[in-house]
C-alpha cells in the first residue's frame, strides 16, 4: 500500500534531500544478494542517530514499515523490504567516530566499511577479527546485524565475542546504550549480544564499540589434500581437538576442487577434499604451532601437505577457495548458498550426509567452508527448474540432518527470508515465543523488518 500522505512531507523535512521516492532509486533498494526482490515505497540515507530516532517515531505513528539496510550483501533476504515502507540506507553514516589503541577498541558508524575500517587499524598494529568474504564491499552494520564472522572466527570469534557496546534506536522510536566501554562488564542484561545478530528486527544500530585485537606478527600457510571428504573431516576433528588453535581452517570438497580446478587451472588441486590452514603468532612460536598442527593434520588418507615459504606461494595455495564463487555462478547463476553449522567432531557426518542427500536428489551440490568452527557453506548447484524442485527438497533435509547433529541453520548468513521457516525445526515454540515477547518489547508495533526471521 502507498505511503500515507502526511508521511512523505515528515520524511523530507527530516531528511531534506537524502529521500528518493523515483522508481530506479526504488528498485536499487528493493534486493540484495540473495537475488529476491521487493520495492520500498521510498528510501531514506541517514547521516546521524537524531535522524534515525525522528524517522522510527515517524514510521511507527503512521504503522509504516521500516527496513535497515547496509551494502545489500546479505544473502538470505533479510534486507529485502517485503512488507514495502521505507528502506534506511545507512551507506552514508560511514564515519570511523574514534581508534583507541590503549583500549583497544574502535568506536565506528553502521555505514563503515569492514575493508576500510582494517585499513586504518592496520598502522595502529590493530584488526577488528571479524572478515567476511564480503569485507572489502560490506559494511559494518550489516556484519553486527548477522553476527557475520569469515574464516578468523575459529581463533578470534564473531562480532558478538568482538563488540563492546553499541547505540541504538528501538522500534519504540527511543534511542539507547548498550554495553561498555571495558572488556569485562556485569552489569544487567547483555543486550548488545542481543541486538547482533537480530537482523534489524529489535533495533536500527547508529553506532558500534568494537573490541580491537593486535595484529599478530607472523603467519604460517598450510595445504592439506585427503583422498575423501570423510578422511578430510576428520582431520578437522583432530586439528581442533589439539592445543593449538589455528586462525583459519577451511574445508573444501571434492566437486568444489574439481569446478575451481576447471576455472582456475592447475594452481587448483586434485583430491577428494582440502583443507587451508593458517597459523598466526609471533615468529619464535610459530614452528611449534605449524609442528603440532600438521601432526594433527596426518592421518588416514592424507595425501599431501605443504607450507608456503613466501608470502607469494601463499596467495597461491588459496587459489582454489579464491575460484569457487566465480566457478559456481558459471554452472548456476541462481545457486542456493546455504551455511549451516554442527559441532566439530559431528563434521564428519555432516559432510558424508550431504553427499548421500546430493545422490539421492540428483542435486550437484558444492561444500566448503569454516571447518573449524564446524560452520560449512552448502551451495546447491541447480540448472533449470527440475533440478530447482529437485534442490529445495534436498535443502529441507540437509537442515533436518544438521539439527539431528546437534547443529543450527546458521553461521553466519543469518535467518532473513530463506530460512525462517525452518526456524521451528531449530527452536521449540517455547524458545520461540520468548523471541516473539522480546520482538514485542523492542518493537511493539512490529514495523521493524517485517516477515524476517521469526516464523
Amino acid at each position: 500500500m502507498p505511503l500515507p500522505d502526511a508521511l512523505l512531507p515528515t520524511l523530507r523535512s527530516i531528511f531534506g534531500d537524502a529521500v528518493s521516492t523515483g522508481p530506479a532509486e526504488r528498485l536499487a533498494y528493493a534486493y540484495d544478494n540473495s537475488r529476491l526482490d521487493a520495492q520500498p515505497d521510498a528510501v531514506v540515507f541517514p547521516t546521524t542517530h537524531a535522524q534515525v530516532e525522528a524517522l522510527v517515531r515517524a514510521c511507527r505513528a503512521h504503522r509504516v514499515p521500516l527496513t535497515a539496510r547496509g551494502r545489500g550483501s546479505n544473502t538470505t533476504g533479510a534486507t529485502v523490504p517485503v512488507e514495502g515502507g521505507i528502506v534506511a540506507s545507512f551507506e552514508r553514516m560511514n564515519r570511523i567516530l574514534r581508534i583507541d589503541p590503549a583500549n583497544r577498541l574502535a568506536v565506528v558508524e553502521p555505514g563503515v566499511i569492514n575493508g576500510d575500517l582494517q585499513r586504518a587499524l592496520a598502522p595502529h598494529g590493530l584488526f577488528w577479527p571479524p572478515d567476511p568474504s564480503s569485507s572489502p564491499w560490506c559494511s559494518i552494520g550489516g556484519n553486527l546485524a548477522c553476527n557475520a564472522a569469515g574464516p578468523r572466527a575459529v581463533k578470534y570469534g564473531t562480532p558478538r565475542e568482538n563488540t563492546l557496546g553499541l547505540c541504538a534506536v528501538a522500534g519504540t522510536g527511543e534511542g539507547f546504550r548498550c554495553g561498555t566501554y571495558t572488556s569485562k562488564g556485569a552489569t544487567g542484561y547483555d543486550l548488545t549480544r542481543l541486538l547482533v545478530g537480530s537482523e534489524g528486527t529489535l533495533a536500527l544500530i547508529t553506532e558500534a564499540t568494537l573490541r580491537l585485537v593486535p595484529k599478530p606478527s607472523a603467519i604460517r600457510t598450510l595445504r592439506a589434500t585427503y583422498r575423501d571428504v570423510a578422511t578430510a573431516a576428520q582431520a578437522v576433528a583432530r586439528i581442533m581437538g589439539q592445543p593449538v588453535t589455528p586462525c583459519t581452517l577451511e574445508f573444501i570438497d571434492e566437486t568444489a576442487l574439481e569446478l575451481a580446478h576447471a576455472y582456475a587451472g592447475d594452481e587448483v588441486p586434485a583430491a577428494g577434499a582440502l583443507l587451508m590452514i593458517e597459523v598466526d603468532g609471533e615468529p619464535e612460536t610459530l614452528d611449534a604451532a605449524v609442528a603440532a598442527v600438521s601432526a594433527a593434520a596426518h592421518g588416514e588418507g592424507m595425501e599431501s601437505l605443504h607450507t608456503a615459504a613466501t608470502v607469494e606461494e601463499a596467495q597461491r595455495l588459496w587459489a582454489a577457495r579464491k575460484a569457487l564463487s566465480p566457478a559456481q555462478r558459471t554452472i548456476a547463476p541462481d545457486k542456493i548458498n546455504e551455511d549451516v553449522v554442527v559441532p566439530v567432531s559431528r563434521l564428519p557426518e555432516l559432510v558424508q550426509g550431504i553427499q548421500r542427500l546430493a545422490a539421492k536428489h540428483d542435486v550437484l551440490v558444492v561444500s566448503f567452508g569454516h571447518a573449524g568452527n564446524g560452520n560449512l557453506h552448502v551451495n546447491l548447484l541447480p540448472r533449470d527448474t527440475a533440478e530447482r524442485e529437485r534442490a529445495h527438497a534436498c535443502l529441507a533435509e540437509v537442515f533436518a540432518l544438521v539439527i539431528a547433529l546437534e547443529g543450527t541453520l546458521s553461521g553466519e548468513h543469518g535467518i532473513g527470508l530463506t530460512k525462517r521457516e525452518f526456524m521451528p525445526l531449530a527452536l521449540e515454540p517455547a524458545t520461540l515465543a520468548l523471541m516473539r515477547g522480546v520482538k514485542q518489547a523492542f518493537d511493539p508495533d512490529g514495523i521493524l523488518n517485517p516477515g524476517k526471521l521469526l516464523p
